[in-house]
Order: structure tokens, then C-alpha cells, then sequence
């Protein structure tokens, strides 16, 4: 592009962003004037807000551009990717068939799924329960698979997921583990429960009694023309992508939607709203469930956490490819902040940030949680220094010596071998491989961590360059197990996450 072609194309938006401007000064003015700059400044390409207070939205605009090559304006209808904001509106349709008495909510998952189970490679699968699917705490892993239209791969049948990945790999109720398999599984009992697809369902008993006319799962039949495209870090177009995890990520809605979807959870009675939930479930859902970490909370589909105030905030983000969201409720005040951008960006969480503090007139208020970011997003950097650190320290005395034992993968079970060497190198070999280096060994929150290089020889691990992450917990003297977890690795786009249960038992030499 040629610095004239920018520059036109740069004034062309500011004449956008001036035109969608609204008259009249209120107490958003300073966000309608940062919001321009930080997009130019960041190439964002756009932002849509929406803010409630006291079952109103108060203000809702779109700044940037939906569609840069179309040259179709935001706006706060505009259609966005939600990425994991789905989780929340995901399980407002599994509250609805635990209302209707279709699904209990402390029933064991596996009975309401089909020939295909969850099992339990530690644990039981009897304790892994709608309830710990639905808060993350049920022994299911770390798990994203995508699937991108301009490619051959192609999401498999529900049931061969659930084959392929759907292992405990710590007990119910052991662990806090984001996992959107979890969510996979409940669109799957939704659907089945309900017998209609999980998109149809949603649509009849949930968007359409809410008045939500732009939200949808994936983008609906004559919705295209609303809806963002999703922007790389490149400033290109995405192709469409699929998952094996609809429920957890398949959502779009215009900020508007989302805003008046949030104003319901918040418990505001909106005239041209059917009640869905009666007030009781609405709160179940809002209800502290399973402890991620100071203080934090996940309940059925929601973050929770309180502010500097002691407010509680009622939260969910997104974060994928050409994917940022936000969606923040304060019941206590009936407030509802939504900030949606469709690049990949930490200024939707900043603009939240900054909005809330506006409408709760507080200063520097804690910025609502956001879900754990994929281990791949995580620092290097970090990861090196402790691995300088004397083993010691590391916690890797207590495990020197020799571990065998077997990966196991859907298509067959690898003998693998770890040795914990003195100096603090530990060496990991696969039968016919090469002994490779567990990098940045050490062991955190009792579990021995690293990566390393291997083949794992299935088709699904091996379409994008990877590594391995391993992350196994030592049970007893003798028995290391948990979870060995192929992530794509420095791939020009948002890739996967595929965990592997492994199990080593320590050898007597």
C-alpha cells in the first residue's frame, strides 16, 4: 500500500469515527475521543461498546471498521466473534434443561452422552458431574482444535472427539483446568437432551425470548452481511474457522445483543423479554463453584471475583484468532460493560477497564477476570529462568531416577521413558526416537513441567508444527501422572491443543 493510498485510507476512517460520534457531551466523551486514536495507534481495526446501567444502555457505538476491504463501518450492531463469552450464553441453555428437569446438575455427564463416555484415567467418571464440567473442575484437560474452511481437516462427529480427548486426566473436583472440550460436551447433551441441534435450540428458547435478533451460533442464514471480519496480527483477513467445541467458542452477537443479554443475567426485567430462567436458576449460575486462585471463582459459565469495592463482578472474555472480547456485570449496581474487537489485542480489556471505572465512579478499579490464556501465549522468558534455577529449587530432587511408561493416543498406547538425572537434566526418550531434553523442567503447584520434541504419530497432533508440554503430578513414590499436551508451536495462526494422558511408574535399577 502506498503512503498515499494510507493516508487516504486513514482519513477516510476518522471521517467514520467523527460520523459515528454522537452530539451532546456526557461522561464517555474521553473514551469516544481515546478509542480512534488507540485503534490507529495499535491497527486494531475496530471496537463496538455497549453500557447499561439500570436495565438502559446508556451508550453503545462501534469505532473502525467491520470489514476494511468492503469498507462497511463498525457499529453497535455489528456482529462479532465472541470466542469464550459463548461459555456463559452456552450454559444459559443448559440452565434451561436443568430447569425443565432434563439435565441434573450433579448427574455424571457421561449420562447424558451416547456410546462415546468420558473415562477417567484417575478418579472416577460417576464424580465428574454436569456441575464440575460446566465450572471447570472435572478432571477434563487443556483443549482447542481448529479447523480453518481454506484447509482440508474438517471437525469430526462429536462422539470421535469424546474418543480422541475426552480423558480425566487429574480427579473431579482435584483441580481448576479451563477446558473447552467441557463445553464441547455440554452443547452435545444440550442438543441431545433437547433433540434439536445445539444452534436451533439456542435460537428458539434462548436469542429469540430475549429479543437477541443478532446473536447466533456461527453466523446465521442472512446474517453475513452484519457480521466483523476477523483480522490477523498481520492486518489479513481469517478464513472461517470451525472447533470440536461449538459451545465453548461458535458464538457471534453485536455488542447491543450482548449488552441486553447481560442486562437479563443482571437481573434487569426488560418488557420485550420472555423470563427463560427463573430468578433462582439465574443466580445458581452466578454461584462461587469451583476456586481458581485468590480468591477467584468460576461458577456455571461465569468468572467471578470482587473489586476493590467488594463489589462482585460476574465476567467472561474471548481470546482467539481476530477474536477480543468482554462482557463485565456488576449486579449489585445493574451495571453491564460489553467491549468487542474483532483483532487480537489486550485494548478490549483496558477500554472495559476504564469504562467501568466511569460508571462506577470508582478510580483504578480491578479490571474483571479474563480466562487463562493458552499455555502457547505464555512467557518463554519466564520458563528459562526457572529452569537456571539449582535443581533444588526446581523440585526435582525427590524424582531423580529412571520413569517408564506409555503415552496414550487414539492410535495406540507409546512406551516412553524419563530419566531425572543428577545435575538436573532430565532426558525423555520414545520407543524408536531419540532421547530428547525435558526444557525447562521443574516442578510447579506439584506438578513436573517442560517441553520437548517428539512424535506422537496422529494425524490430528501432526497438522501444525508443535511441541510437547508435559504436566504430570507425582501420586505415592512410584507413580507420575497427568496430561502430555501437543501445542502448536510459532504457526502463522491460532492452532491447537491436544493433551494426552500419560502414566510412568518409577524404576528400581
Amino acid at each position: 500500500m502506498t503512503l498515499i493510498s494510507r493516508a487516504g485510507s486513514m482519513l477516510l476512517l476518522l471521517m467514520t469515527l467523527s460520523l459515528a460520534a454522537p452530539a451532546g457531551a456526557d461522561e464517555f466523551d474521553a473514551m469516544r475521543e481515546k478509542i480512534p486514536r488507540e485503534l490507529a495507534a495499535r491497527g486494531v481495526p475496530s471496537i463496538a461498546v455497549a453500557v447499561a446501567r439500570d436495565g438502559k444502555i446508556i451508550w453503545e457505538q462501534g469505532f473502525g471498521w467491520a470489514n476494511r476491504e468492503q469498507r462497511i463501518a463498525a457499529d453497535e450492531h455489528t456482529m462479532y466473534s465472541l470466542a469464550s463469552i459463548s461459555k456463559p450464553i452456552t450454559a444459559t441453555g443448559l440452565a434451561i434443561l436443568m430447569q425443565q428437569g432434563k439435565i441434573e446438575l450433579d448427574k455424571p455427564i457421561n449420562d447424558y452422552l451416547g456410546e462415546a463416555k468420558v473415562v477417567a484415567r484417575v478418579g472416577s467418571a460417576a464424580d465428574a458431574t454436569v456441575r464440575r464440567v460446566a465450572n471447570h473442575s472435572s478432571g477434563l484437560p487443556l483443549h482447542y482444535q481448529f479447523f480453518y474452511e481454506d484447509e482440508p481437516h474438517r471437525r469430526p462427529a462429536m462422539d470421535e472427539t469424546i474418543r480422541r480427548y475426552a480423558n480425566l486426566v487429574t480427579a473431579p473436583g482435584e483441580r481448576w483446568q479451563y477446558s473447552n472440550l467441557g463445553y464441547g460436551l455440554i452443547d452435545y447433551i444440550i442438543a441431545r437432551q433437547s433433540d434439536r441441534s445445539f444452534a436451533d435450540f439456542m435460537r428458539e428458547e434462548v436469542f429469540v425470548p430475549l429479543g437477541l435478533t443478532r446473536m447466533s451460533i456461527d453466523i446465521g442464514p442472512g446474517l453475513e452481511k452484519y457480521t466483523a471480519m476477523r483480522y490477523g496480527a498481520d492486518g489479513l483477513p481469517i478464513p472461517f474457522y470451525d472447533f470440536d467445541h461449538p459451545g465453548g467458542s461458535a458464538v457471534f452477537a453485536s455488542a447491543h445483543d450482548l449488552a441486553r443479554f447481560g442486562m437479563f443475567h443482571a437481573g434487569a426485567k426488560l418488557p420485550d423479554q420472555r423470563e427463560i430462567l427463573s430468578d433462582e436458576w439465574r443466580k445458581r449460575m452466578q454461584e462461587p463453584t469451583a476456586e481458581i486462585e485468590g480468591g477467584r471463582h468460576y461458577g456455571i459459565g461465569w468468572f467471578l471475583q470482587d473489586d476493590k469495592a467488594g463489589r462482585r463482578v460476574v465476567s467472561h472474555s474471548g481470546g482467539m484468532g481476530g477474536v477480543s472480547t468482554l462482557l463485565s456485570i456488576v449486579p449489585e449496581q445493574n451495571v453491564v460493560v460489553v467491549v468487542l474487537s474483532n483483532g487480537a489485542s489486550p485494548l478490549p480489556s483496558q477500554i472495559s477497564a476504564q469504562i467501568l471505572n466511569v460508571v462506577l465512579k470508582a478510580p483504578d478499579e480491578k479490571k474483571p477476570e479474563q480466562a487463562e490464556k493458552p499455555k502457547s501465549e505464555q512467557s518463554d522468558v519466564a520458563e528459562a529462568l526457572a529452569a537456571a534455577k539449582p535443581m533444588e529449587e526446581r523440585g526435582l530432587k525427590p524424582l531423580i531416577g529412571r520413569w517408564k511408561g506409555t503415552v496414550h493416543t487414539y492410535n495406540a498406547d507409546l512406551p516412553i521413558e524419563l530419566r531425572v538425572q543428577e545435575d538436573g537434566d532430565v532426558h525423555v526418550k520414545f520407543e524408536g526416537q531419540l532421547v530428547t531434553l525435558l526444557t525447562g523442567a521443574r516442578v510447579q503447584d506439584g506438578f513436573l513441567r517442560g517441553r520437548l520434541k517428539a512424535n506422537l504419530g496422529t494425524e490430528d497432533v501432526n497438522r501444525t508444527k508443535h511441541e510437547l508440554h508435559l504436566e504430570v503430578k507425582q501420586r505415592g513414590d512410584d507413580v507420575l501422572n497427568g496430561s502430555l499436551i501437543a501445542m502448536s508451536y510459532r504457526v502463522p495462526r491460532v492452532g491447537n491443543a491436544l493433551t494426552h494422558w500419560i502414566e510412568l511408574k518409577k524404576q528400581v535399577d
